[in-house]
């Protein structure tokens, strides 16, 4: 099946491929802890999940409004993403083991500089 906005850009289900997303789930889940936003975040999406396909919907409506001011190839995988509720999850616990993954590089260099003073 083609792309209805491009039909000369095939969408990945038609080669036989699936979009896991996990690129853009890592990129999100990336930036959402290095704004230090993680816990917001994750309540946001846990209370959003059983509307995601409602929210994706929303955000297909506001895509003319976006095109503005975000690259709209990204902003369409997000809002197809989000139509699935196993990639929302997806998405939590990417940013559940980042968070912690700062968490302990925090640790790490705090004792760093406890040791070397």
């Amino acid at each position: 099946m083609a792309n209805l906005k491009n039909p000369d850009l095939p969408r990945p289900e038609a080669a036989g491929e699936k979009d896991t997303y996990d690129d853009l789930i890592e990129k999100i889940a990336t930036k959402v802890v290095a704004w230090r936003m993680s816990i917001p975040a994750i309540m946001v999406l846990e209370s959003a999940k059983p509307l995601s396909f409602v929210a994706s919907q929303a955000l297909v409506f506001l895509e003319p409004l976006v095109q503005a001011f975000l690259n709209t190839r990204e902003y369409r995988r997000f809002y197809e993403m989000l139509e699935n509720r196993e990639n929302v999850e997806r998405l939590i616990q990417a940013i559940e083991r980042k968070e912690e993954e700062y968490q302990a590089a925090q640790k790490a260099q705090k004792k760093q500089r406890k040791e070397a003073r």
